[in-house]
């Protein structure tokens, strides 16, 4: 006689982290940043898919999120994952620049408080990701250095 399938058990992000990420989930609904800086912690660092060099703090993850959000089109969540903890998440999403179709992955660390402390990105296929740094840079153009700063 075999043993019955075994369910995995769901995992989830604790209660505080939910609400985070609830608010971010809203925001992009509504297109509505404003609130945006608030859901990260000071010492929050942002991964971009195009550069070697994080960026630091809640004035240069806030700039890079607003700035994306008006580059990105048709863009959409798909799945998300939550890590056994209940402090990170991996959301896969899927968007168009300027004409390219490409998919990636948000990956979001929460700190006890539930404010993120690590947003990271990851882009593909690579003619999407060209495509996005050149909208990006476009956007963003003289304000690169302050990104690098996390001023």
């Amino acid at each position: 006689m075999s043993q019955p399938a075994v369910q995995p058990v769901p995992k989830t992000l604790n209660a505080a982290a939910q609400a985070t990420l609830d608010a971010w989930h809203a925001m992009l609904d509504s297109g509505n940043m404003d609130d945006l800086d608030g859901l990260f912690a000071d010492e929050v660092v942002f991964r971009s898919p195009v550069a070697h060099t994080p960026y630091p703090g809640r004035t240069a993850t806030t700039l890079v999120l607003r700035t994306v959000n008006t580059v990105f089109e048709d863009f959409e969540y798909h799945r998300s994952f939550a890590t056994d903890d209940g402090a990170s998440v991996v959301l896969e999403f899927s968007a168009n620049v300027s004409g390219k179709a490409l998919k990636g992955i948000d990956m979001i660390r929460f700190n006890a408080d539930g404010k993120i402390v690590e947003f990271e990105v990851m882009v593909r296929p690579a003619t999407g990701l060209q495509a996005l740094g050149a909208a990006m840079g476009a956007k963003l153009g003289d304000k690169i250095g302050l990104l690098k700063a996390g001023a």
